[in-house]
């Protein structure tokens, strides 16, 4: 499956699929984000926020993120008082990394039980890689090869594990997701807008395996269920919370303002208009 994070509406990719650069001057919130593969953040300028399930993590100009595999997630981009935002980006797949434990005899001594995502502190020798990347994103017309940008990703993860050693199980565990709990799970994330095959990969489930399941503890079949309980939670934050239609479409996974306003008459007989609903 093909990762749909993306920094920017056109970010600058240093090295194809692999690390990116992010400059906009612009405040910036993204709706949905599904990471794949653990990905390397550094805030070169600017504060970045990742809002998951579980974890809210700000980071600003100077500060190192690891996110975890499979998850999902928004993201705030804000750049600084009178400067861009930027940042440069890595994202450590799974091929990549099978090579480089092999190459260095690396190998997940147990299943990782930390947080998924984590900040890393910064130090010298980090200070002095990144240094090293800065120039090719900055530098328009420069050109990383894949091999000089595949020793760059290698010098990033070994700069890791020399800083955080724990972090091998964090990165080298391969195995599967686990078959998780499939209510806990929705319940925490029907908010956010992704494929429902996405949902299964997050389960641990295969597509069938997931709609199975998942009429076996709602009744109902994933889209109708999540259609539903997006269009509760709204009529609970607008007749309750006094929250307005055009604030809370996006959090409660519509795509548009008109779908969600025609969405929620069908159910409810009246259009999302922020009165105080019987």
């Amino acid at each position: 499956m093909t990762d749909t994070f993306d920094m920017t509406d056109s970010p600058e990719e240093i090295l194809p699929g692999v690390i990116f650069y992010s400059y906009l001057s612009e405040v910036q919130r993204e709706k949905v984000f599904l990471w794949n593969h653990p990905t390397l953040i550094l805030q070169v300028s600017g504060q970045f926020t990742l809002e998951t399930s579980v974890q809210t993590i700000v980071i600003n100009g100077g500060e190192l993120l690891l996110i975890g595999k499979n998850q999902v997630g928004t993201m705030t981009k804000v750049p600084s008082p009178g400067a861009p935002y930027e940042t440069i980006v890595i994202s450590l797949q799974e091929d990549l990394l099978r090579t480089i434990a092999l190459e260095e005899d690396l190998t997940s001594e147990a299943k990782y039980q930390g947080l998924p995502n984590r900040k890393i502190p910064m130090n010298d020798f980090l200070k002095g890689y990144f240094l090293s990347v800065v120039p090719y994103a900055r530098q328009a017309g420069t050109e990383t090869t894949d091999a000089l940008g595949l020793l760059k990703v290698k010098e990033a993860i070994l700069l890791l594990l020399q800083t955080l050693p724990e972090l091998r199980d964090f990165l080298f565990d391969f195995s599967a997701p686990y078959k998780i709990d499939l209510e806990k799970f929705m319940l925490n994330h029907f908010r956010y807008n992704i494929p429902i095959d996405q949902f299964a990969q997050l389960t641990g489930r295969s597509l069938s395996a997931f709609k199975r399941d998942f009429r076996q503890v709602f009744g109902s079949a994933p889209r109708q269920w999540l259609q539903e309980k997006r269009l509760d939670t709204a009529r609970y934050l607008i007749g309750t919370k006094h929250r307005k239609a055009s604030e809370i479409y996006l959090e409660l996974g519509f795509q548009s303002l008109s779908h969600f306003s025609y969405a929620f008459k069908q159910k409810f007989g009246h259009p999302p208009s922020g009165r105080v609903f019987p």
